[in-house]
């Protein structure tokens, strides 16, 4: 790759940074199944079933590029079964695939069940997007690169882990920003708080959920959550669903931000919409309270149409 883009890590408000955002995450096939009715064991339940690309960092990626963010690449492993379907959605979104074939495990696949309050219910199989190794990884990838996102499913298995935590020694090293989306309440339990809080240690800006927030810090209200997480990373930003977003700095609240009114029809990939938005505003020199209205209007977006990515395009 050329290092056609400036390196910056000051992430301010005082111009549009230059050089793409580079995002380290997994690609998975959604299979959406929206039923009305609850779930009725041992028989059939009615439902809506479609088969879309996603992932977290996925979807963080293209729903940066649809917010403007400019270049945008992706780097994530996936298995050869769906490799060039998932490039294909990619790069329709506007998004630089930087896809490793993984020749033994498939891509990821989630069964998403939604039900008729459009919240879901994840069944996932991790398969390829676990498997990212630092093998996968060349210090090359940062050239051009002004911000590195980390997808927090990465922290979840020793392998990707510690692809991760080469990124990110390596991407502070040069001076870049770098966020994490924390990504999931059971697998952070999974892990437990301080082996996450120690392997993110050094990034500059955090992602939370409410419910990861209060997991991490052992705080009920997610402002003073969001509030204690900041005296770990610089910048927090906690989102609340339809109730917005709240950020804090140094210890501190610093801003409580609104969501657009809208109604849910599956509210997958709405945490994913509202990281791409705000990850573009701030790389185009927003601060992080405007970045997080973005946000939130990208998140209210996201819950109107089926599937994590924006327009929810891409389907089987």
């Amino acid at each position: 790759m050329s290092g056609a883009g400036a390196k910056s890590g000051s992430g301010s408000a005082s111009g549009p940074e230059r050089g793409a955002l580079l995002v380290l995450g997994d690609v998975v096939t959604d299979v959406v199944a929206r039923h009305g009715e609850p779930l009725a064991v041992g028989t059939d339940t009615a439902a809506r079933i479609r088969t879309l690309p996603g992932g977290a960092g996925a979807n963080v990626a293209c729903w940066a590029a649809r917010s403007g963010c400019g270049e945008v690449r992706l780097l994530a492993r996936v298995g050869t079964d769906a490799a060039a379907w998932h490039e294909r959605a990619l790069r329709a979104a506007g998004v630089r695939p930087l896809l490793v074939r993984d020749p033994e495990a498939p891509t990821a696949t989630v069964i998403a069940l939604v039900g008729a309050d459009a919240e879901r219910t994840f069944l996932t199989d991790s398969g390829a997007a676990l498997r990212l190794a630092p093998g996968d990884w060349s210090p090359d990838l940062l050239d051009g690169v002004a911000r590195v996102h980390l997808s927090g499913y990465l922290f979840f298995a020793g392998r990707s882990r510690a692809t991760a935590a080469l990124v990110l020694r390596e991407a502070r090293a040069a001076g870049l920003p770098v966020s994490v989306d924390p990504a999931s309440a059971g697998f952070l339990a999974g892990l437990g708080a301080e082996a996450f809080l120690a392997a993110t240690a050094g990034a500059a800006c955090l992602l939370p959920n409410a419910d990861e927030a209060r997991f991490l810090t052992g705080h009920r209200d997610p402002a003073g959550a969001a509030a204690a997480l900041s005296r770990h990373y610089p910048l927090v930003a906690v989102t609340l669903g339809p109730a917005g977003a709240v950020l804090a700095a140094g210890g501190r609240v610093t801003a409580r931000v609104p969501s657009p009114a809208a109604v849910p029809l599956d509210t997958t990939g709405a945490g994913d919409a509202f990281t791409g938005a705000f990850l573009a505003a701030l790389h185009s020199g927003a601060s992080p309270a405007r970045a997080a209205a973005a946000g939130c209007a990208a998140g209210a977006r996201a819950v109107t149409t089926v599937g994590g990515r924006p327009g929810g395009t891409g389907a089987q």
